[in-house]
């Protein structure tokens, strides 16, 4: 019965994240691209890599990129590290490593609240232009030394025009 209530209390925890994402993104208009994508219930496995296809039409415009990560209370680590492999138009590669901290040194969630989840939105660069206008692909796969990392409910990316 209790998992059953917490079930129902994370569903409608995420439905009402959802509308205010919508709500409030509406009138974003430094957003390029946003998409989050939700992790099974039964972890992140380490061979479950978050694909991101994203159309550059005006590669002159700086940019801001974020990596989002939504997180239960019951997460058992205070970070995650992410591998993030860009793909360009082009076909060339970029690799990156990324250290998301999800908790201070105290234990205490980082990230903003609602009911037991925490969203948190990392700089992952600043300031940058797209080398090429095009189709580009951005891959995220997580980087713990485990199989599978437990809690870890969405993970997105966010790209923005820079101010």
């Amino acid at each position: 019965m209790k998992k059953r209530d917490n079930k129902i209390k994370s569903i409608l925890s995420a439905t009402l994240f959802l509308v205010c994402v919508l709500f409030f993104s509406s009138c974003d208009n430094n957003r390029i691209f946003e998409q989050n994508q939700a992790i099974p219930e039964t972890g992140w496995a380490a061979t479950n890599k978050i694909k991101f296809n994203v159309d550059i039409k005006d590669p002159s415009t700086p940019t801001n990129f974020y990596i989002n990560v939504r997180n239960a209370d019951g997460y058992p680590y205070s970070n995650i590290f992410l591998f993030i492999k860009t793909t360009f138009p082009n076909g060339k590669r970029s690799n990156d490593t990324l250290e998301c901290v999800l908790a201070d040194e105290k234990g205490k969630w980082i990230g903003s609240g609602m009911g037991d989840l925490y969203d948190n939105q990392i700089p992952f660069k600043k300031n940058v232009r797209f080398p090429l206008a095009g189709s580009y692909t951005f891959e995220i796969e997580q980087g713990m030394r485990t199989e599978n990392v437990p809690l870890i409910m969405d993970v997105g990316l966010r790209i923005e025009k820079a101010e």
